[in-house]
């Protein structure tokens, strides 16, 4: 995941049903004059269902079979373009829990529906990337320590996948039948350079992209955010040729290393603003074959992120004019209006996550208020890059949460995730999710 780490989870609220005379979700009952206090009052109501007792005791006595399962999952490695063993792990789990139309998709996503009573009412979709940061060959040496759970991805993602296991699992038990179909989804491709192709897919591609009404996103711990906008960000893979040669006899070729390095000193200068807040990164840097080498070739990825798409453009043309700059004098005429040059670049977008925000006014962002009310969570909103960009660029619905209890470190070897108080987080998804599905009578 993308954004300040201790998030992940998403969405919903109070007993919302599909008013099929309209084909769009109600709240049942809802008081007219004022909509937010009728979403809080069903929102009440559905607190207070024996069923919905059922579902937070299983949430408290079965806390440490979710934190065997975030142990055991955690420990399959899922680098981006490289999740299938760990999918199918999810895949048996969504069998052993009683979701219908299992599958992985050719995205690679694990795919289970929980019912509903109306199968064309538009779905909730619960979510939660299923890949991490961490290349193939890392050693994910996860344990306990204490109550605490240690190991690389043990929170992101391992929190919001447990989280939606324990939400499968405490509908099962509890027997409770939704108005609306849920679909539970772990997604492919969120990190890095697999710039949320899982989800990208599921929306544009899938069978099921005109199925989805609510898009509730779990990602990594946390019970007290609400991520309602997508943090926009593009990355940019950038090489620098030359003719290479031996560091003595062919001293004073152009150096692309030198010459990179150069326009990273120039770039790094790029002024940004705080409001709009942009931000640019360099995260990798490579090149040469050894000490006595001038290399033929350096390269650098570059991520640049903002909430405002004209500051993406803007500090993506500031990376343009510093690499221009950098090559001008290894040109052959100085000017390179018309000769071949000795020095090229290469500026190639390796990721493009498009900047959105969910509407003020948004359902589904009434329902999610209404529970933190109910549960007494202060509700802070934040801005983040998460799989909800996708969704929310499409001026769809969709918000992402935390999966309860606290994490950190994360993207390191040493993340960390604490379950204390991981039944909150659970109430809160669940209580979400009903709301906005409807609970069927």
């Amino acid at each position: 995941m993308n954004w300040v780490r201790s998030l992940g989870v998403v969405v919903l609220m109070a007993s919302v049903v599909m008013d099929t005379s309209r084909g769009q979700p109600g709240v049942r009952d809802a008081v007219t004059a004022s909509p937010i206090a009728g979403v809080q009052k069903q929102i009440a109501n559905l607190a207070a269902m024996p069923s919905l007792h059922t579902a937070f005791d299983w949430f408290r006595s079965n806390a440490r079979q979710l934190s065997e399962w975030q142990l055991e999952l955690t420990s399959i490695p899922a680098p981006p373009f490289s999740e299938a063993k760990r999918a199918e792990w999810l895949k048996g789990k969504f069998q052993q829990l009683g979701l219908k139309d299992v599958h992985i998709d050719q995205e690679g996503n694990v795919l289970g529906l929980w019912s509903g009573e109306n199968p064309a009412a538009k779905h909730v979709l619960l979510s939660a990337h299923l890949d991490t940061v961490f290349p193939p060959g890392t050693h994910l040496p996860v344990r306990r320590e204490g109550e605490k759970l240690i190991g690389p991805g043990i929170s992101d993602n391992g929190a919001g996948l447990t989280a939606i296991l324990a939400i499968a699992a405490a509908l099962r038990n509890a027997q409770i039948e939704t108005e609306a179909p849920i679909l539970f989804v772990a997604n492919v491709g969120e990190e890095g350079e697999g710039d949320l192709r899982g989800i990208r897919y599921l929306f544009n591609d899938s069978k099921w992209s005109e199925s989805i009404g609510y898009a509730v996103i779990l990602d990594g711990g946390g019970s007290d955010s609400i991520v309602a906008e997508g943090l926009g960000s593009r990355r940019f893979l950038v090489s620098v040729n030359g003719p290479g040669g031996h560091s003595w006899s062919d001293f004073g070729t152009p150096n692309p290393i030198m010459v990179l390095a150069r326009a990273i000193d120039t770039f790094s200068r790029t002024p940004v603003p705080a409001n709009p807040k942009a931000t640019f990164n360099i995260g990798t840097i490579s090149g040469g074959t050894s000490v006595n080498s001038i290399p033929e070739s350096a390269s650098i990825k570059v991520d640049i992120r903002s909430s405002s798409p004209a500051e993406l453009e803007r500090i993506e043309r500031s990376l343009t004019a510093a690499l221009e700059q950098a090559i001008l004098p290894f040109r052959p005429d100085g000017k390179g209006a018309d000769k071949k040059p000795v020095i090229t670049y290469d500026m190639n977008l390796i990721g493009n996550r498009p900047a959105a925000k969910l509407d003020p006014d948004a359902h589904i962002l009434e329902v999610v208020r209404a529970v933190d009310s109910h549960l007494r969570i202060p509700t802070r909103i934040q801005r983040a890059s998460t799989d909800a960009n996708i969704p929310l660029s499409m001026g769809r619905e969709a918000v992402t949460l935390g999966g309860g209890g606290t994490g950190g470190g994360a993207h390191t070897l040493h993340e960390w995730y604490d379950p204390t108080d991981r039944d909150l987080g659970l109430r809160r998804i669940l209580l979400s999710v009903l709301a906005l599905a409807g609970v069927a009578q």
